[in-house]
C-alpha cells in the first residue's frame, strides 16, 4: 500500500469544486450609463445576492485511498476599493438600499464622494478555507475581485 494523500492537497481538491467567487456588485449609485450620484450623497455597498459560491458558507469533502478532508469556505470581510484613494472594509453583507432610506448613510457598508468624476470601484471578497482531516488542520486564504464604474457628478446651486 503506497503513502497516504497529502491533506492538504485533498483540501486544495475540496476547494476547486467549491466554485467561490467574488460578490456580485451592488450599489446605489447604480455602476451603470445614465446614473449619477452626487458629491457629498451617501453611496450603499453591498454583496447582490450573496449565495454559497458569493459569500459561504459552503463545504465540501475530498477523499483518495479512503481518506477524507472537509473544507468550509466563508467571506471574512469585502474590501473596497472606491477609486478616489479611499478604501472601505466591510465585514457583512451589506444592507440593500431602498428608497424609503433617502438620504440616510448606510448602516454597514457606505462611503461618500467628495470630487465628481467616474470612479473605478473594485470590490475584493477576502476568504477564508478552513480544513480539517487525516488529524491535521489549516486555513487557505484566498480573494476574488469584481469591479464596477460609478460616476459621481456635483450638484450646482444657482441664485439670483
Amino acid at each position: 500500500m503506497g503513502a497516504p494523500p497529502d491533506p492538504r492537497t485533498l483540501a486544495q481538491q475540496a476547494v476547486a469544486v467549491m466554485n467561490l467567487r467574488a460578490v456580485r456588485i451592488g450599489m446605489v449609485p447604480e455602476p451603470r450609463p445614465g446614473r449619477v450620484g452626487l458629491v457629498g450623497l451617501p453611496v450603499w455597498m453591498w454583496a447582490q445576492d450573496p449565495d454559497s459560491s458569493t459569500w459561504g458558507p459552503v463545504t465540501r469533502t475530498a477523499s483518495a485511498a479512503g481518506f477524507t478532508v472537509t473544507a468550509t469556505a466563508k467571506v471574512t470581510k469585502v474590501v473596497w476599493a472606491m477609486g478616489d484613494g479611499d478604501t472601505v472594509v466591510c465585514r457583512t453583507p451589506g444592507t440593500v438600499y431602498e428608497d424609503r432610506f433617502g438620504m440616510k448613510s448606510s448602516p454597514d457598508c457606505g462611503h461618500t464622494y467628495v470630487r465628481q468624476g467616474k470612479h473605478q470601484v473594485r470590490a475584493t471578497s477576502y476568504w477564508q478555507v478552513d480544513w480539517s482531516g487525516m488529524g491535521q488542520s489549516g486555513s487557505i486564504p484566498l480573494s476574488f475581485s469584481d469591479t464596477a464604474l460609478v460616476t459621481i457628478g456635483e450638484a450646482q446651486v444657482l441664485t439670483q
